[in-house]
């Protein structure tokens, strides 16, 4: 009968552990969602393009294209920078609506 008491009192322990860690996740990571929902439809509105997940791409590929084009005036390659920055704008004009 002892061992029984023993083994729900561990249950009972390892169960609470449990919940104590999904609940602190669930905290932690609960504004997180919210927060990156919150970012893309801003994101969206400010450039006036529907929140798509192929829209949020091609931002990220003009984003790139943009650093690209910095690092070459950077580098004094004047030619480089402004094909990377014409790239850039095309793709970033074609989402602006």
């Amino acid at each position: 009968m002892q061992t029984d008491s023993f083994f729900q009192w561990l249950g009972n322990l390892l169960g609470e552990v449990l919940r104590a860690v999904v609940a602190g996740a669930k905290f932690l990571f609960g504004g997180l969602g919210a927060a990156i929902g919150d970012f893309s439809t801003g994101l969206s509105q400010a450039m006036g393009m529907d929140p798509s997940i192929f829209n949020f791409a091609l931002v990220v590929l003009g984003v790139l294209f943009l650093y690209a084009a910095v690092k070459a005036a950077m580098r004094r390659s004047i030619l480089s920078a402004l094909i990377w920055l014409l790239l850039a704008v095309l793709v970033l004009g074609s989402l602006i609506g």
